[in-house]
């Protein structure tokens, strides 16, 4: 913690992670009253947001919320901080799944889903434990609330319960579990070199790692710990098949929880157990920087082949989240700055496509790429809005994709390193190549009389349908609007590069 940091206590954070999962028994003895069920789905969000975002000012003014949950030994506390970079991440989540509730109702209702009860239930779990890992003091409690919420998404993947959906659900878990084992050797190991455990800008291993193997096989099982949610080649593979859930649960996979956690799980570890110093000196940050950028070019060109809809987002998130991870690769002020900026910006666009697929299923039956000839005249507020996220991932001013990726480039710029400018500029390509069709079919060909003789899907799905889609560019021309990202990420850039002294900007890649 940089010394203007100022920490109090309060119990918010502690209510901010327990109101979802509070709301749980309410929502399962609700089974047979749908309104009440939903009531208090909604309930526990707009609470939970107002928890969050109550925390905000403080955390404006440098002054850290923290609260004790349970000593466990001298030194090891399961404790929770909202720093700014908890903030960040929490009121990505916290909004996102206010209006992901709200979606969920007008999905589940119209496409009549089975198990209701427990599809709510279990998202109230995952939103718990995401602002838990959100809100992590140190890399324990971070370990306990990413197992959480490996756990709790299983019932989502597997909701259909059909064969390809438990195969999906144990290909997930396999995944997910094995990563868990290799966090806890992780930081187990990190506890008996270091002594703590609690995060820090600029790392908790900073001046303590001092062999070359140590510091490489240590920062590897770190990141096959958080790798795995964070969608990292090759250890994507679960992301795309976890596709057959339900298009809110893609959503929240891909959006507001699941692999957002992974990547900032990777924010934590570069920026607050290695440290920028330790990253630079042992090549990790080269590292991790092929693995991004291979990441990157390959799941876009994997997602120019898919025809399923979901299944070319899928691959589309896959790639975009190795934007945030190359950020952190750069060490550099901008591209921690467009990393971070790039988890929200990131989030509002990809809920926003995968909303629009929900509402062409539910509406429509479709799934197809190749199905969609037309359809923009049908559901013109759906695929405006699909338009829009898709502009803002290809990096189009003035959407909020824009942004970030503008830092990401002056990042890349600010290392010397023109090659990693060089990727963001083609996949930006690709990303064009990959979404345009679509809004070309949407709106540029004429489809059949079926599509023509419906209308728009259901108000509950389109209202959080344009909501998202204007906030992506909203935030384009006013980044600190409302939440104060833009301040945020600076923040955290700042404090992670405080501690880099003997980093210069043209000699972070050995």
């Amino acid at each position: 913690m940089t010394p203007e940091m100022l920490t109090y206590t309060t119990s918010l954070p502690f209510l901010a992670v327990m109101v979802s999962m509070a709301a749980v028994p309410l929502i399962l003895i609700s089974s047979n009253r749908p309104n009440m069920r939903e009531f208090w789905t909604l309930a526990a969000a707009f609470v939970k947001f107002g928890l969050i975002f109550s925390l905000l000012p403080a955390a404006l003014e440098g002054r850290i919320a923290e609260y004790t949950i349970i000593q466990i030994a001298p030194g090891i506390d399961l404790q929770l901080r909202a720093d700014p970079m908890g903030m960040f991440f929490a009121l990505v989540a916290s909004s996102l799944w206010i209006l992901t509730s709200f979606y969920s109702i007008g999905y589940v209702r119209g496409a009549n889903e089975k198990k209701q009860t427990r599809y709510f239930a279990s998202f109230a779990v995952c939103l718990s434990a995401t602002i838990g890992i959100a809100f992590s003091a140190n890399l324990l409690t971070f370990l306990i609330f990413y197992e959480i919420l490996s756990l709790a998404t299983y019932p989502l993947v597997v909701h259909k319960e059909t064969d390809e959906a438990y195969r999906s659900g144990r290909m997930y878990l396999i995944y997910a579990l094995t990563a868990g084992v290799l966090l806890i050797a992780a930081i187990g190991w990190t506890y008996a070199l270091a002594g703590t455990v609690d995060f820090k800008p600029g790392g908790l291993l900073n001046g303590i790692i001092q062999d070359p193997w140590t510091a490489k096989i240590l920062f590897l099982l770190f990141m096959a710990g958080v790798g795995v949610k964070a969608g990292i080649m090759p250890l994507h593979s679960w992301l795309p098949r976890a596709m057959v859930a339900p298009t809110p649960v893609s959503a929240l996979l891909h959006a507001v929880a699941v692999v957002k956690s992974g990547v900032f799980g990777v924010i934590r570890v570069v920026g607050f157990v290695f440290g920028p110093e330790v990253m630079h000196a042992f090549g990790l940050n080269l590292i991790l920087a092929v693995f991004a950028g291979t990441t990157i070019l390959v799941a876009s060109l994997i997602a120019l082949k898919q025809d399923n809809l979901k299944a070319r987002l899928a691959y589309s998130t896959v790639g975009h989240l190795s934007y945030i991870v190359l950020g952190m690769a750069l060490i550099s002020a901008d591209g921690f700055m467009g990393g971070i900026m790039h988890l929200a910006n990131h989030a509002t666009m990809k809920i926003t496509l995968f909303f629009c697929a929900g509402a062409i299923y539910v509406n429509l039956h479709k799934t197809e790429i190749s199905q969609l000839d037309g359809i923009g005249k049908a559901m013109p507020w759906t695929m405006g809005m699909f338009t829009i996220g898709a502009l803002g991932l290809a990096g189009v001013p003035p959407i909020n994709g824009f942004v970030s990726k503008w830092f990401l480039c002056l990042g890349a710029l600010q290392a010397d390193q023109l090659i990693i400018v060089g990727i963001f500029v083609v996949s930006g390509l690709l990303n064009a190549a990959y979404f345009f069709p679509i809004v070309h079919r949407a709106f540029m060909r004429k489809g059949d009389e079926s599509i023509a003789r419906h209308g728009e899907a259901p108000l509950l799905m389109v209202v959080p349908i344009c909501i998202v889609g204007v906030l992506s560019l909203v935030l384009g021309f006013f980044p600190n609007l409302v939440f104060h990202f833009y301040d945020l990420a600076s923040t955290v850039a700042g404090n992670i590069m405080h501690a880099a002294t003997g980093i210069t900007t043209a000699s972070v890649f050995p």
